[in-house]
């Protein structure tokens, strides 16, 4: 047998007590899901900026690192303006001749008379930097994209620490990328 209401508690609210209880425990269901939501879409929103990033430096990445087709030989700076220096082109094995103003995009300035190591795509005018400094070049979109995210991870996804790592992870490339150029 269920007690009966007690003194001094107006009849029909433990209905009501019931009804407010029903609403609390959907409104913190409904929480939940604009909790999950969201994690979701910032995990969603860094999970693009990465791949993205990623894609981009490796279609770079391609390019410096393939043997086949590309030329490889040495570019001699004459002239450095702005983000492009133009020079010689001399390839490796000396089969081709060598080009007078071959283009290098580059954001330091090199000296004239600087030989830097390059390749060449058939039909491209533009040279790559290879070795180190092309490799780090190559990866310069994906620490940008590593930059970018952090914010997302840090504040979307509440990892701070996996944030910070992948903040100072990209500011460390960029900077290896500038200072072997």
């Amino acid at each position: 047998m269920s007690p009966g209401p007690s003194p001094g508690t107006p009849p029909g609210s433990s209905r009501a007590a019931a009804r407010r209880g029903r609403v609390r425990r959907a409104g913190e269901s409904a929480y939940g899901m604009l909790l999950l939501a969201r994690t979701a879409l910032m995990g969603a929103v860094a999970a693009v900026l990465l791949m993205g990033g990623a894609w981009t430096s490796l279609d770079g990445m391609r390019l410096v690192t393939a043997d086949r087709g590309g030329v490889r030989g040495t570019l001699t700076v004459e002239e450095c303006d702005g983000w492009t220096c133009r020079g010689v082109f001399a390839s490796e094995d000396g089969a081709g001749d060598a080009s007078a103003g071959t283009v290098l995009e580059t954001p330091v300035h090199h000296g004239a008379g600087e030989e830097l190591p390059v390749v060449m795509w058939p039909g491209a005018g533009e040279a790559l930097r290879t070795g180190a400094a092309g490799v780090l070049w190559a990866w310069l979109p994906f620490a940008g994209a590593l930059i970018l995210a952090s914010p997302v991870i840090a504040g979307g996804l509440r990892m701070r620490r996996t944030a910070l790592a992948a903040g100072l992870l990209g500011a460390v490339l960029v900077g290896a990328a500038f200072a072997v150029l």
